[in-house]
């Protein structure tokens, strides 16, 4: 991804973040937008902060990057020694200021601030059933659904509330709340979203989509929250408790392959590392001769030089990145999207002219742009092309949190490999096996890889092709 929209890949929904701080003169708004800003790469339309001093909730949240939402005094006047965070790509919900997240309600004497990342797959159907009961909506978006479930079950208590509405709700999670002095962190049953919790120096807690937040304020990673698991935290510490739903861990293998920042860990794997390994197990399934190996920032850099490293062919760098696009590029029309890859991305001629080239990229869903690399490529005078990829064909929709097109518009499900080769013009095309992928992760069924074999995780709606 990581920092701009790219029309052929998939794209997350957000990424959230939570702090507790034990002191309660210190205050969490500037600790919580540098969370933020190590997340950007998770959602790049809207971000927000809510932050609670004593049960009161303040909150503040806008359209763009966390840079230009929080400008001048707007974090100084955010008090609190407990905050929430979130940035936000839209999959479910337009894209207008009140989808912005974290949502604050007041219910009764109590105020609630909820960030969401993932998808419900029964959000349309427990959307109805509280509009028939009286609840009026005021975003497009699954996470009020689950603020509105929440808040109707507070008179059990904020954790037996939570217990309740996770036997409701279904699809991919990992949620932040904050309410009266406390911090809670919630993920769903299988894991598909993740949520890790960390230490800061001075003994308050953290709960993060990754790791590599943690890292930005100098947090220490504690562990990752298990699969099902609600984390309460307040001013007696951390306290746990489990869902009643036994059903197998399955985190999202995309986190791995292209969402996640390469310096984070993710249920005790290297990102990093899982990229590098994914690259060399290409070269072992798929080697040809070539001068140069080179990737496509960012994520599949890692991959090319693992590539490189198990083929022997030297690595280069091949693409160059405008490090200067920082918002969402996204054009009014197919045309504008493509021609958009010319203003991201620009071919370092010196590297590729007169050469064989292996170009190794994360993922290829639509062809769009990997047509467009591999035209950037032969127009700087590659000789070859040979494109490779660290995930298997995109073959299927993804229905928790990842905005992939219907069947028909996935190249995968509609064209065979050498159809999709003749698509995007290249001289060879290889994709990792699904046994490859599975083990550059470390290997185990440990993860869900929906989007490739159609093997979802739970019952999921039915869509029209």
């Amino acid at each position: 991804m990581n920092n701009f929209f790219n029309e052929d890949k998939l794209q997350e929904e957000c990424g959230v973040f939570g702090i507790y701080k034990t002191d309660k003169e210190m205050q969490c708004a500037q600790l919580i937008y540098y969370g933020l800003y190590a997340l950007q790469h998770r959602g790049q339309e809207s971000a927000g902060i809510a932050t609670n001093f004593e049960g009161k909730i303040d909150h503040y949240k806008d359209m763009g990057l966390v840079t230009e939402v929080f400008r001048g005094d707007v974090l100084s006047e955010l008090k609190g020694n407990i905050g929430i965070g979130h940035v936000r790509y839209s999959t479910t919900g337009e894209s207008h200021i009140e989808n912005a997240q974290p949502l604050v309600v007041n219910h009764k004497n109590t105020q609630i601030a909820l960030a969401h990342n993932g998808n419900l797959v029964n959000a349309k159907a427990l959307r109805e059933m509280l509009e028939d009961t009286g609840v009026v909506f005021q975003t497009t978006i699954d996470t009020e659904v689950i603020v509105n479930l929440l808040a109707r079950g507070l008179k059990h208590g904020v954790v037996d509330s939570i217990k309740r509405v996770v036997d409701i709700i279904k699809g991919a999670y990992a949620i932040v709340i904050t309410t009266e002095d406390m911090l809670i962190g919630v993920r769903d049953p299988h894991g598909l979203r993740p949520l890790c919790l960390g230490r800061t120096k001075n003994g308050g807690y953290v709960l993060s989509s990754e790791s590599c937040a943690l890292d930005t304020i100098g947090a220490e990673l504690i562990r990752d929250v298990e699969p099902g698991e609600i984390v309460v935290i307040d001013s007696e510490g951390v306290k746990s408790f489990s869902q009643n739903n036994w059903v197998k861990k399955r985190l999202c293998i995309f986190e791995l392959i292209y969402f996640a920042r390469p310096d984070s860990v993710m249920d005790g794997t290297s990102v990093y590392l899982s990229r590098h390994n994914a690259g060399k197990i290409l070269a072992r399934e798929s080697f040809v001769e070539a001068d140069v190996v080179i990737g496509v920032p960012d994520s599949g850099i890692p991959a090319a030089i693992g590539f490189a490293e198990a083929s022997g062919i030297p690595f280069g760098m091949g693409l160059i990145k405008n490090k200067y696009i920082g918002r969402t590029f996204i054009q009014p029309t197919q045309a504008l999207r493509e021609e958009g890859v010319m203003i991201k991305l620009n071919a370092l001629k010196e590297n590729v002219a007169g050469k064989r080239v292996i170009i190794v990229d994360d993922s290829i869903v639509r062809g769009t742009t990997s047509k467009k690399l591999v035209e950037l490529l032969r127009n700087a005078g590659a000789k070859e092309v040979h494109f490779r990829v660290t995930s298997p064909p995109v073959a299927h929709t993804c229905h928790f949190g990842i905005d992939t097109p219907y069947r028909r518009e996935l190249v995968g499900a509609m064209k065979t490999v050498d159809e999709i080769r003749d698509m995007i013009g290249a001289d060879t095309l290889a994709f990792i096996s699904n046994g490859g992928l599975i083990e550059s992760v470390g290997g185990g069924t440990g993860y869900c890889s929906a989007c490739f074999d159609g093997d979802y995780p739970m019952e999921v709606p039915v869509l029209e092709d």
